[in-house]
């Protein structure tokens, strides 16, 4: 089995450690989402050593490969990233995808598990997927679809030609990582899990209630309001709720 090297030596963590936390958070962004936009989180969470998770094609290892398939992603990470007791994950929309694929990798390694696993708006994995697919759209279509669908680039962005250009492959990966990915049956995980969801988001109280069958731990659905992101607008309510949990 490949040991996992110290975790303030892998590239796939983005922020400060801290000497002696009392609990760590480990975020894993939104499609095209940086880590950094995570890390800030720490400023509002004393005692809390908060780090973003960073794949290859984004921020620091732009430059980098992007992986577009489940099973290498989950491996790369695991292989390089060693996550320090006492800990959580937290997942935003894909993020929410990639953070319970980890947990089910950590514990086909025998690795040590979180305290708890926060999946916030996005629908139960087992769930057929409906939305239209986006992955292979045109450069132009794929912005607009990001946009109109998740808010999840702004205007100002979307309008600046060479930002967009560095974005787009890092959403285009992001988008095939997810919609290529099929879901694979196995036993709940013997982890806490709390879901998280806007109440004006089109993740419905339903698909994010089947997340249940997904742990055999507590369960928990919050919900905030706002649309997919939130905790944007709204910062101090997930604030408090992580305070609370973590």
């Amino acid at each position: 089995m490949t040991v996992p090297v110290t975790r303030n030596r892998s590239p796939w963590l983005v922020g400060k450690p801290q000497a002696a936390p009392a609990g760590r958070l480990y975020c894993f962004p939104h499609s095209g989402g940086l880590a950094s936009e995570y890390v800030r989180w720490g400023r509002d969470l004393p005692g809390v050593e908060v780090s973003g998770v960073c794949p290859p094609g984004r921020g620091g290892r732009a430059a980098e490969e992007p992986l577009t398939a489940m099973a290498d992603w989950v491996g790369a990470l695991l292989d390089s990233t060693g996550f320090t007791p006492p800990y959580t994950l937290f997942g935003h929309s894909l993020g929410a995808l990639t953070a319970f694929e980890t947990v089910r990798g950590l514990a086909a390694r025998g690795r040590p598990l979180p305290e708890r696993l926060i999946v916030s708006a996005y629908p139960a994995p087992h769930l057929v997927r409906t939305a239209p697919r986006l992955h292979d759209l045109p450069d132009a279509e794929l912005v607009a679809a990001v946009g109109g669908r998740y808010g999840g680039i702004p205007p100002e962005i979307a309008a600046d030609p060479d930002l967009v250009a560095l974005l787009l492959p890092a959403f285009r990966a992001d988008f095939t990582l997810l919609e290529t990915h099929r879901h694979r049956t196995g036993a709940p995980l013997p982890v806490p899990l709390h879901v998280f969801g806007g109440d004006a988001d089109t993740v419905t109280p339903g698909q994010l209630e089947a997340w249940r069958e997904h742990t055999s731990a507590e369960f928990h659905v919050h919900r905030f309001e706002g649309g997919h992101f939130y905790f944007r607008e709204d910062p101090a309510a997930l604030r408090d709720t992580l305070t609370a949990l973590l």
